[in-house]
């Protein structure tokens, strides 16, 4: 049998091992290893097992995963996320929809803290789903806003998935930091404008609430000045030079136990779960890393990457036209896997299909992980759905997969400007040396 078909026939068993929830590093595995030993014989298995998971998961840039979801723990037990909220809502809380508003204005917010979309849709459904429910808001648009808001941890710095992007594709850190910026800042806009719409047709849905002085607003600020002060050192540090992304993670874990230190909400017991939970999601990480590499060399072994590359160029279809089907596929497959999956499953086959178009890295970076954003909340399984409703189980399903409809909408204009405009992406990473 043809190595490609070989190659073929490994990619779509590991769809359905993934479809039998099996887990995505141990299916990676499983599949590599197995097509590794049909196309290559024994030795090539053991040489896989006896250098992969070192060489894997041994380079200096990936000491930042680690570094980064410390950062997001402490930042979470130090209860920033609340901080962040109370202060936008004192802003626009007389707006309608604006404690929706507000809500994502701060799962951007703490999403640039955190670097998780998850822990950021988790974190603020347990802050804000209750306040809205009970100022009478709609609940597909509460647990709605809430869905959307937290996918922003998966585009705005520091994001943990940016970083294994840059580091399977060898790109710059912190360009793609840069890159993800003002794509980051469109998407809160963007689903600001999706609430403001929404209560504009359907005021009950998004009720007014009460005008704050200006002395509540300033004070408000003030009380964020140490998130705000965190943000701009790590992420300011990239751009200026200051530091490496890996030191920029070091001085935001110190910051953020400071800071969880200063308000007083972490003791021994916090610490070491901080710990704990760093390590436990980090493991994660890694042993998918491991997954990957190993049915990498199998994809690479069957040549199927480089057949699909010649072939797509040598179609008659346009750069654009292949584009828009690989985007398609992204968000046809966000419907049953999550971001970081995703990003491991396809780039060892994708990516070579875009050298072979000349797209720039990072750019398709940007418009990639925007397009999986949209896979975060696109039901059946997207998985901040599921998030929002494991924090808080009072929210229905149906309400909730009509809510995400909007912010959907507001998704499909974002990618379509980014793809329009390359400039959006293209300009902060074009100012750093």
């Amino acid at each position: 049998m043809a190595p490609e078909i070989i190659g073929v026939i490994g990619f779509v068993s590991l769809l359905l091992l993934i479809a039998f929830r099996v887990p995505v590093a141990i299916a990676m595995g499983i599949v590599g290893l197995v097509g590794g030993y049909i196309i290559n014989g024994p030795d090539s298995i053991g040489f896989i097992l006896g250098a992969t998971p070192f060489e894997t998961v041994f380079p200096y840039g990936l000491s930042v995963v680690p570094l980064f979801i410390l950062m997001g723990a402490f930042a979470t037990h130090a209860g920033l996320s609340g901080s962040l909220y109370k202060a936008i809502y004192t802003w626009i809380g007389h707006f309608r929809g604006g404690l929706a508003i507000a809500t994502v204005g701060a799962c951007g917010a703490f999403g640039a803290i955190c670097g998780s979309s998850l822990a950021t849709a988790a974190t603020m459904t347990k802050v804000s789903m209750p306040e809205m429910r009970k100022r009478g808001y709609d609940e597909g648009l509460a647990s709605a806003s809430i869905a959307a808001g937290g996918t922003l941890g998966v585009l705005i710095p520091p994001s943990i998935i940016i970083i294994i992007y840059a580091i399977l594709t060898e790109a710059s850190i912190g360009k793609l930091f840069a890159a993800a910026l003002l794509p980051g800042c469109l998407a809160v806009i963007l689903y600001m404008l999706a609430i403001s719409i929404r209560t504009w047709l359907n005021p009950a849905l998004g009720p007014r609430g009460e005008r704050r002085s200006w002395g509540e607003r300033i004070a408000a600020l003030v009380s964020i000045w140490h998130i705000v002060l965190l943000f701009v050192l790590v992420i300011g540090g990239i751009y200026v030079g200051w530091f490496s992304p890996t030191e920029a993670a070091s001085v935001g874990v110190f910051g953020a136990f400071f800071l969880a230190l200063t308000v007083g909400r972490i003791g021994l017991g916090t610490f070491l779960g901080c710990l704990k939970e760093t390590a436990a999601t980090s493991g994660m990480i890694f042993l998918i890393l491991i997954g990957t590499a190993v049915f990498n060399f199998f994809i690479e072994t069957t040549m199927l990457p480089t057949l699909l590359a010649d072939w797509i160029v040598s179609s008659s279809l346009s750069p654009m036209a292949i584009l828009l089907c690989i985007l398609l596929f992204y968000v046809i497959l966000g419907c049953f896997m999550d971001s970081l999956s995703m990003i491991l499953l396809t780039l060892p086959v994708l990516f070579p299909v875009v050298q072979a178009l000349n797209f720039d890295v990072i750019w398709f970076g940007i418009v990639v992980l925007s397009v999986v954003e949209i896979g975060l909340i696109t039901p059946p399984v997207g998985m901040n759905l599921f998030v929002i409703m494991a924090a808080y189980p009072e929210v229905r399903l149906k309400s909730l997969y009509l809510g995400v409809i909007p912010f959907l909408l507001a998704d499909v204009v974002r990618v379509t400007l980014l793809i329009l405009f390359p400039a959006l992406t293209l300009w902060l990473p074009s100012l750093i040396v």
